[in-house]
């Protein structure tokens, strides 16, 4: 085993995660599920979610096991 077996590769997930920028105040986006007003700005380009809506994608998407 050669020390660069233990190097971390940080490049394999290729699915971008950042969260959106919190709105500092209206107009907010509308949730792509519910269509309630989210907390991200409504300017964000990208799927936006309100908080309800992503605990149950949290929920759903979750390892059970």
């Amino acid at each position: 085993m050669s020390d660069t077996d233990n190097d971390i590769d940080t490049d394999y997930c290729l699915i971008d995660v950042s969260m959106p920028p919190k709105a500092d105040g209206p107009p907010y986006a509308d949730c792509v599920l519910c269509q309630e007003p989210t907390e991200y700005p409504a300017s964000y380009k990208g799927i936006t979610m309100c908080p309800v809506c992503e605990w149950r994608e949290a929920e759903r998407t979750a390892c059970s096991g």
